[in-house]
């Protein structure tokens, strides 16, 4: 008996061991993770000498919100900010509608050749046509320097679409066959059952679908010419872009300089990271639910 408590004691020690370095582990890459957004608000509120010298590093110094004022009247600023959102909130729709309903076709074994199609959409996570093809396909569809490129080039990922595929399998299918029996057909079944059933997944695929579309600039810089159709990130990776080939311009700063275009490009990425950290906490108790739906088979 007094062996079986030594050893009971000994496996809550390891335990709780066990529990304090994971905890110092998640604190540490927790840290990593969010010091870069917290200097760039530091930085972005701080008086350029004081960034360009590297002395901020853990707090303001020469509190000011002159960068924020000259990102506000940036030229073509708010038109990126526009184009963001208009990409983000209509490919959104775009991508939950193509994704959504794949996913369910996809779901069901009355699918004819559905193992194939299943493959073959698996198979294109690992195996593409490689950038210059995809370039190819854009130009020869004309989709060039349209916004139809950004929008519909990308409707579906197929991560995505295999956790909504996953989520679609596990909704019971007695729901689906007393459905049929009342004569609903598989629109209606799709939208009055499926659709609101799955509000955790959707919630969970959409916020992965709108951050990856806010925060994308990839394709937009290469497909995109017109400055008028520019979304924000495209417009803050030109100011990166032109801040280093003007560097010893940007470095010269004085004590009275209040800004900077290192300091404005700190201030538009916050500006820009900003709705996102808005909207996460309305889907947050969706997404913390939904992130391991279709996880696993049911």
């Amino acid at each position: 008996m007094a062996k079986e408590n030594k050893e009971k004691r000994l496996v809550a020690k390891s335990e709780k061991i066990f529990n304090v370095v994971m905890v110092i582990i998640g604190l540490i890459i927790s840290v990593l993770a969010l010091y870069p957004l917290y200097y760039a608000l530091i930085a972005s509120v701080s008086k350029p000498l004081f960034v360009e010298s590297g002395d901020v590093i853990f707090g303001i110094k020469g509190f000011n919100l002159d960068s924020y004022v000259q990102a506000f009247n940036k030229n073509g600023l708010w038109v990126a900010y526009g184009n963001t959102v208009y990409y983000t909130v209509v490919g959104v729709i775009v991508n939950m509608a193509f994704t959504t309903t794949m996913a369910y076709a996809l779901s069901k074994n009355r699918l004819a050749f559905r193992k194939f199609f299943t493959i073959f959409t698996v198979f294109t996570m690992w195996f593409s046509g490689g950038l210059i093809p995809t370039y190819m396909t854009f130009k020869d569809f004309n989709m060039l320097d349209t916004r139809s490129a950004i929008i519909f080039g990308f409707a579906i990922n197929t991560y995505n679409l295999i956790i909504m595929k996953s989520f679609f399998e596990q909704v019971p299918e007695s729901l689906e066959e007393a459905a049929f029996i009342d004569g609903a057909n598989n629109i209606t079944i799709f939208a009055r059952i499926y659709m609101p059933l799955s509000k955790p997944a959707l919630a969970t695929v959409g916020i992965f679908y709108a951050v990856n579309r806010w925060n994308s600039y990839f394709w937009a810089m290469n497909l995109i010419n017109d400055d008028r159709k520019m979304p924000l990130q495209v417009l803050l990776k030109k100011l990166i872009v032109d801040r280093v080939a003007n560097e010893t311009e940007a470095a010269i700063v004085t004590s009275q300089s209040l800004s900077s275009p290192t300091t404005i490009i700190y201030a538009i990425m916050i500006l820009a990271i900003v709705p996102m950290l808005i909207v996460y906490p309305f889907i947050q108790k969706y997404f913390k639910s939904g992130a391991t739906l279709g996880a696993v088979k049911g």
